[in-house]
């Protein structure tokens, strides 16, 4: 007999429409699940309470799924999640879970159950890939079972909203919880004044630095300086690209140089949300 564990944290997929828009609905997904399950497999399930919009989903709810998982050790795991802060989650869950041998399946939808969209499809995917074992995070979006590592929600409205980009491999995390650091993604861009970076970072214990390209920053020696400050106190900063594929190579442009001078990490090929959970469980 197999056990499966089903962990329903909201998102779209559980909704339905109310009269100021889509609202959760207790017992919708849970139903759904347990009419598609194969003989012989036996379904154990935790859905919270309320359900969350994944706007909600942060360091606090990645404790409790891993909390979850950790409790029932023999199960794959399906988590259902609404699609804003997927990505986020996947790169927590793949990181804290390394060296686990633990299989979970990440499932959303960009259309509730019962309208006719994605969500039936996404959900049979999800069974499918879980059933057949293995070790790992994924998602099951659209018809691809896709590395839930790197993944990036490239469309706001598409079905097929979602990418998942090549990382390197994650070691065994120095912790597999996520603690009380402040940590935050900045993005510079063209002008930023260097008193507001100062600013940010003065309220974080580190951050992920989204810059241009391949790996080149302005040549604002104010700012580089803030940078420089920031390294020199302490604070992690780790910087990943704008672009959404190909990552960082530093040394290709004189124009990065300062970034690296100043004591700021090579992401390489980490997406934001992948840097982010590297900092957090270092």
């Amino acid at each position: 007999m197999t056990e499966l564990l089903l962990i329903h944290s909201g998102g779209t997929i559980g909704m339905v429409p109310g009269p100021e828009g889509l609202t959760p609905k207790a017992g919708l997904l849970e139903s759904h699940v347990a009419a598609r399950l194969p003989e012989g497999v036996t379904l154990r399930t935790h859905a919270f309470d309320p359900l969350l919009d994944s706007a909600e989903v942060g360091p606090r709810q990645w404790n409790l799924f891993l909390d979850l998982i950790e409790a029932h050790p023999d199960m794959p795991v399906i988590l259902t999640h609404g699609t804003d802060t997927m990505a986020f989650t996947g790169a927590a869950l793949t990181q804290a879970l390394v060296g686990t041998g633990r299989r979970v399946v990440l499932c959303g939808a960009m259309h509730p159950l019962d309208q006719g969209g994605d969500a039936e499809g996404n959900l049979d995917l999800a069974l499918q890939a879980v059933l057949a074992g293995g070790v790992g995070v994924d998602l099951a979006f659209a018809g691809r079972l896709l590395p839930a590592a790197g993944l990036v929600k490239h469309d706001s409205h598409a079905e097929d909203s979602f990418r998942s980009q090549p990382q390197a491999p994650a070691g065994v995390p120095a912790h597999r919880r996520f603690d009380g650091r402040r940590l935050a993604v900045l993005t510079l861009t063209p002008g930023l004044p260097a008193a507001a970076l100062r600013a940010a970072l003065a309220e974080l214990d580190g951050a992920v630095l989204r810059v241009f390209g391949a790996g080149t920053v302005m040549s604002d020696a104010a700012l580089l300086q803030v940078l420089a400050d920031a390294a020199a106190a302490g604070k992690r900063l780790r910087a990943v690209s704008q672009c959404e594929a190909g990552g960082l190579e530093p040394g290709a442009y004189a124009a990065g140089a300062a970034l690296w001078a100043a004591g700021v990490e090579n992401g390489g090929t980490d997406t934001p949300e992948a840097a982010l959970i590297r900092l957090w469980l270092a």
